[in-house]
């Protein structure tokens, strides 16, 4: 394969727009935990590749859009990346902080060096060469550079938190006070004495509301739908790893009526405190709709004392004022909309069979939500989190590694991230 396309190198600068570039291996699109992974994966299968990201970091996700506060919510051995653990020292749930250096030395480990500031505009199939085009856009302050990087395998690790989600509620656009997304949420410092609606019972609003209390302000979180609210540890050990020890021996129906008498022993009957669960059990509420359950760290005390205020869904906004569906009126200072992010997929990748118009591989269901045809492949999507990102990093470079192997001949020394540049955009 590397033979039967290889290309001669030409002397062009870098800013010359409209290049296009062989790339010897494939194109992970994203440089956060998932396409840091699959590299990685794939470094180890001596693979080459190339890692584009629109962003200026890796993981800007965590660089930029969580607030302070944030920890990861399950213990680290969860959490850690392929090949390479959390430091001994580290606690058992890292920071914010400490996560990002994580991931910084896991790339410099691996030799990870994405392209970055290279937003891809559109990716295609392209059926005369059996190749993948994808073009890419890089605005600077002067030029606008245009790229088309023509490879063999696509990775697509742009996961499912790649867009805010903004929800249309009438009257907010005329809203007078300060309205922002929680992926631009830093700290509850600002908003000492203000009242502030929180939009959303996730774990994002369930920890923005109990930032927002420690910080003296008056959250109103709003809760519309039913959801599972479940201790983060148990008698000191971590629900999670509770529910996973469980699921090796018992039904998943009994993990959750353990899980759900527990949550009880722990927190108490939240219903009384205007939170319903839901009918299904909080492991297959997740096993079924990808729903996570909320783990608490501390907003459930907050709610009991009346530090956080539990409110139904919005009708409308009028002026300073939310009317909620209940009738009620509240005088709102400032609204955080912990509404979630959706995948960008759609936007960019012009493929239908894989992909369903949510953004999602149509197959995650089947456990095959990693692996598409024509070279196709997805990391992150299956809602499973970072362990199951790493499932499918190492399911994709051991796949495209078994046949670079074959088709290479094994090579004896490490392949580096290379790529070269194409005569012209036709094949």
């Amino acid at each position: 394969m590397e033979s039967m396309f290889r290309l001669i190198d030409h002397d062009h600068q870098d800013s010359t727009p409209n290049r296009c570039i062989w790339v010897n291996g494939p194109v992970i699109v994203g440089a956060g935990p998932s396409g840091l992974a699959t590299a990685a994966c794939l470094h180890e299968q001596n693979v080459p590749f190339v890692v584009l990201e629109r962003a200026d970091c890796i993981a800007s996700l965590w660089q930029k859009r969580t607030y302070d506060r944030l920890k990861l919510h399950l213990p680290k051995q969860f959490c850690q990346l392929p090949k390479m653990p959390f430091p001994e020292d580290f606690p058992e749930y890292p920071t914010k902080r400490q996560f990002i250096d994580y991931l910084e030395s896991y790339a410099t480990r691996f030799e990870i060096n994405p392209k970055f500031n290279e937003c891809v505009q559109t990716a295609r199939f392209d059926e005369t060469s059996g190749l993948w085009r994808v073009k890419t856009v890089t605005n600077t302050e002067s030029t606008r550079t245009e790229v088309e990087y023509i490879c063999r395998w696509l990775v697509v690790a742009t996961g499912e938190n790649a867009e805010r989600v903004m929800p249309e509620i009438e009257g907010l656009s005329e809203f007078s006070g300060e309205v922002i997304h929680a992926c631009d949420y830093k700290s509850g410092q600002k908003f000492a004495g203000k009242k502030v609606l929180v939009v959303g019972c996730g774990n994002s609003g369930m920890e923005v509301s109990l930032d927002l209390a420690n910080h003296f302000a008056k959250p109103s979180m709003v809760v519309r739908s039913s959801l599972h609210v479940m201790p983060r540890e148990v008698m000191g050990k971590s629900t999670f790893e509770l529910a996973m020890k469980m699921l090796r021996w018992l039904p998943l129906w009994l993990v959750d009526k353990i899980l759900l008498l527990l949550s009880w022993m722990v927190l108490g009957n939240i219903e009384k405190y205007g939170l319903k669960r839901p009918e299904m059990g909080p492991m297959e509420l997740k096993s079924v709709k990808g729903k996570t359950p909320v783990l608490d760290i501390g907003a459930m005390e907050k709610i009991k004392s009346g530090k956080i205020d539990v409110v139904p869904g919005i009708k409308r906004f009028n002026g300073n004022q939310v009317e909620l569906v209940n009738g009620e009126q509240l005088d709102v200072d400032s609204v955080v909309l912990a509404t979630g992010y959706r995948s960008n997929v759609p936007y960019w990748l012009q493929e239908s069979e894989f992909f369903a118009k949510n953004g999602f591989p149509k197959t995650v269901a089947d456990n095959n939500g990693w692996k598409g045809r024509t070279g196709l492949y997805a990391v992150g999507f299956t809602k499973k989190g970072l362990s199951g990102a790493s499932m499918d990093a190492v399911r994709i470079a051991q796949d495209i590694g078994s046949v670079w192997k074959l088709e290479t001949k094994q090579p004896t020394k490490r392949s580096t991230a290379s790529h070269r540049r194409c005569i012209s955009q036709q094949f």
